[in-house]
């Protein structure tokens, strides 16, 4: 085209979406130019399209501006705008006006554009001479490092620059005599000059980043002497500090004063410059000793020389290069557990709070990633949430370069139960309710939606999401991709009390239908959970049931349990359990689920029961008797029926329901003892026969530790009136407890040959059998006390000699009038001597029978 040719411009523009800036106070208006140029005749020779955005900043918006007027306003000023978009420029201001300013986040690069590594350290002060360094030149850098230190300082920049050079430091590797004299003058030196460590520190950081000049670095053991000038150097800092700030407090104490003012801003002039130098000093030493932590075990003597303990102390500084090498070290060393502990005893989220959000992507970001390590942490979870992190978390969300990252540590924090409720104070659910409606592809992130799901999980949270047709939007979105997760999201939503729940009547027919229709069946799992959890009195479930023809769809589903015929390497018959059905365990458990909710109702109720669902639930009961939350649901279905007079004979007369409910009595988990105590009180006030069951059943489990201590003990006393090889079980379970005398009575005392039936009428006739003692008094194996003592032994056992009684060692005794042996005060036989007043014949208290 010539030039000459063209005689006209023609410019449209055509008016696009609107929003908000992700950070700032302004609406963004996206719009499209076309610009094409005309010829002589007005026939167009050249056109070109363009998609521009303009940026309208309202700073002036705040809690009391009025949204009407500034809509206005803006819609005047700009002509991008078409007027039909001004109640969406209202709504849009009336966001921003409630959205917490969470200041700006700049960024280096374009978005998207975030550095993968770390930079090198750049040439500071001190490195930079204006002479070139040549390789061939070495030996006389050499000679440089053993004179003064201006000259050990000229040496070492020159030996830098050639190390900056990949390509020289093989040789330079090669030279012994350079490394062990820069390591020697390190060692020696470096105090008197921060310069001077800074250059040889970061010639070994030249080295280490290479894995092969590892071992020469820890031969002179730099790493262990750069955490040395890390040390000292961080207890510098402090001095410096608490010096700055005396000389502070005393310029403020007497404003009027000017020398004490100006000695303050020389001391303050002076302490950047020193912490400039430093910076630059910490900043290769922390580089080197990170490439040395490629590691392990070199990472563990840093750990045991409190690195963790450095970085953290280190992360009040403001360089921003500094702190990002800081964070991505304390990044690495934070996969392990005993780093993890050690972080957290020193507050480092507290310390971290302070970078979130700040100018520098990258630093921004290597944070975050910190902060998703530390947040699999239970405790440090919560204390990102005291520590007011959440909220600008969430602010963070609308940028791209971070979303994914936020969006898992918001996952981690909404894994707690206590935080759930937080993010209702902040934005988080309109925006992420808006990033999962808009997302472009048909399966959402598994990082959004994760967050989604465990939201949902709230009862506050689930009003928000609802709010403004969102679940008819969710549900939307849901059948129309089949989208399983995002069906989970609002089978969440349905479990929870309230006006949420009536919501979820108007997609009745649309869940009963993806039940039998739908081929996925984890879409089909989630319709089946939410019907499940859909306990609304006014809702007809008979009418659902019939319409749908849902109960052999939960035949199919609830399959009984066979018992299949095998023989065994033997030869030998054997039979195993074997559970015969056509869905997972997780389906079946949400069947069953529905059965126990739509039995509420008592026609159907009557419905399953006539239909034989309870004799399935009874064998799926039998297969699947180790699954805790089966059997729970399970036994909930016969509390549910049981309530229900068309089922409660069915329940009672007709099946082995209730000999179940007796088994699971004693269940070790209490939720399935709870529900079938409540279930068993039902059946034992309706049915006289098995109320006497189920009360001698608690009878027995309540007394069996008791009749277990008592057998116990009567069997290693008497182990003569053991009843064969009876266990102590069998008198517990098989038999009657009145049956056992013998564990009431004393074993002394028990006649053999009334073959274990004692009566009270032959304890009234026979007062004193088998006991020693006066009338009424102690019988055997009582002590003083009255307490029984198994193991005490009687103190006689009578006998005679001749016409004369004694006892067991020969010893005569005196007879009362009752034929009884006398006993004295301490419960000892009397003998006739004693009584006589004469016991010198027989010795000391008469034990020496002639």
């Amino acid at each position: 085209m010539q030039t000459e040719d063209a005689r006209f411009l023609k410019r449209k523009v055509k008016g696009g979406n609107i929003d908000v800036h992700p950070t700032e106070k302004a609406l963004v208006v996206h719009y499209e130019l076309e610009a094409t140029i005309l010829g002589e005749l007005g026939d167009p020779m050249l056109g070109e399209r363009k998609e521009c955005q303009k940026v309208i900043r309202v700073k002036s918006l705040n809690a009391n501006t009025n949204i009407a007027a500034l809509a206005k306003e803006i819609m005047e000023k700009c002509k991008l705008i078409h007027p039909s978009k001004l109640p969406e420029v209202e709504q849009l201001l009336f966001y921003l006006q409630k959205r917490k300013d969470t200041g700006p986040v700049k960024a280096d690069g374009k978005k998207g554009q975030l550095s993968e590594r770390l930079n090198d350290p750049r040439p500071f002060e001190g490195s930079e001479i204006d002479e070139t360094a040549n390789i061939n030149d070495v030996d006389e850098y050499l000679e440089l490092l053993y004179e003064d230190i201006p000259e050990k300082l000229r040496g070492t920049a020159l030996i830098l620059q050639l190390a900056r050079n990949p390509d020289n430091l093989e040789e330079l590797f090669q030279n012994e005599t350079v490394v062990g004299a820069l390591a020697r003058v390190l060692r020696e030196d470096w105090k008197k000059s921060t310069e001077l460590a800074t250059n040889i520190i970061y010639i070994f950081f030249c080295f280490s980043s290479f894995t092969d000049f590892h071992g020469v670095i820890a031969h002179f053991k730099v790493g262990a002497l750069s955490m040395g000038i890390i040390e000292h150097e961080l207890k510098k800092y402090d001095m410096w500090k608490e010096e700055l700030e005396k000389k502070r407090k005393a310029a403020e104490a007497d404003r009027g004063n000017d020398q004490l003012r100006k000695e303050f801003e020389k001391s303050l002039k002076k302490f950047q410059g020193l912490l400039r130098k430093q910076e630059q000093l910490l900043r290769v030493s922390f580089y080197l000793l990170l490439n040395l932590a490629e590691d392990l075990k070199v990472e563990m003597k840093m750990r045991n020389k409190r690195v963790v303990q450095m970085l953290i102390k280190s992360l009040e500084r403001d360089n921003f290069e500094l702190l990002i090498l800081i964070v991505s070290f304390l990044k690495k060393l934070s996969i392990f557990v005993e780093n993890k502990v050690e972080m957290a005893n020193s507050s480092i989220v507290e310390r971290l709070v302070n970078l979130i959000p700040c100018d520098h992507e990258d630093l921004l970001n290597i944070t975050l990633r910190l902060l998703l390590n530390l947040s699999f942490d239970v405790d440090l979870r919560s204390k990102m949430v005291k520590v007011g992190l959440l909220p600008k978390l969430v602010a963070l969300l609308n940028n791209e370069n971070h979303r994914v990252t936020v969006l898992s540590v918001l996952y981690h924090i909404s894994m707690d139960d206590k935080c759930k409720s937080m993010f209702t104070y902040t934005d988080c659910i309109p925006m992420v309710m808006k990033m999962l409606l808009e997302y472009p592809e048909e399966r959402v992130e598994l990082e959004l939606i994760a967050l989604c799901i465990n939201l949902a999980a709230n009862k506050r949270n689930c009003h928000l999401i609802c709010d403004g047709g969102g679940l008819k939007l969710l549900m939307k979105r849901a059948f129309k991709f089949k989208d399983a997760m995002m069906m989970k999201m609002i089978r969440n939503i349905s479990q929870h009390d309230g006006p949420t729940k009536i919501m979820f009547i108007d997609y009745i027919s649309d869940l009963a239908n993806a039940i039998q229709k739908v081929d996925d069946e984890e879409f089909v799992l989630e319709c089946v959970g939410i019907l499940g959890n859909l306990t609304i009195p006014d809702l007809d479930y008979e009418l659902l049931l019939k319409e749908y023809n849902l109960v052999p769809w939960i035949q199919s589903k609830l399959q009984p349990v066979k018992f299949v015929a095998e023989y065994d390497d033997a030869g030998a018959l054997s039979t195993r359990f074997q559970y015969i059905g056509n869905a997972e365990d997780d389906l079946v458990l949400e069947v069953v689920i529905l059965v126990g909710t739509v039995c509420c109702d008592d026609n159907c109720a009557k419905m399953l029961a006539g239909s034989g669902i309870i004799q399935s639930l009874i064998e799926l009961l039998n297969a699947k008797q180790e699954d805790d939350e089966v059997v729970c649901q399970i036994v909930y279905v016969f509390y549910q029926m049981i309530f229900h007079e068309s089922t409660r004979e069915v329940i009672i007369k007709q099946t082995q329901a209730p000999a179940y409910l007796i088994d699971l009595m004693h269940d070790k988990n209490a939720e399935i003892r709870k529900v079938c105590d409540n279930t068993l009180d039902i059946i034992a006030e309706y049915d006289e026969d098995w109320g006497k069951k189920i009360q001698l059943e608690k009878f027995r489990w309540h007394n069996s530790q008791w009749l277990e201590m008592v057998e116990s003990r009567q069997m290693e006393d008497s182990e003569a009136y053991m009843y064969g090889d009876d266990s102590i079980g069998s008198y517990i379970q098989d038999a009657d407890i009145l049956d056992r005398p013998d564990l009431f009575y004393n074993t002394d005392s028990y006649d053999a040959a009334m073959d274990g039936n004692v009566t009270p009428e032959y304890m009234d006739e026979h007062p004193y059998k088998g006991m020693m003692g006066v009338p009424g008094g102690t019988p055997y194996g009582m002590g003083m006390s009255n307490e029984f003592d198994p193991y005490n032994r009687p103190d006689t056992n009578p006998a005679m000699y001749g016409e004369q009684p004694v006892d067991q060692y020969g010893r005569p005794v005196m007879m009362d009038q009752y034929g009884y042996p006398m006993v004295d005060q301490y419960g000892r036989p009397v003998q006739p001597e004693f009584v006589n007043g004469n016991d010198e014949d027989y010795g000391y208290g008469g034990f020496g029978y002639r």
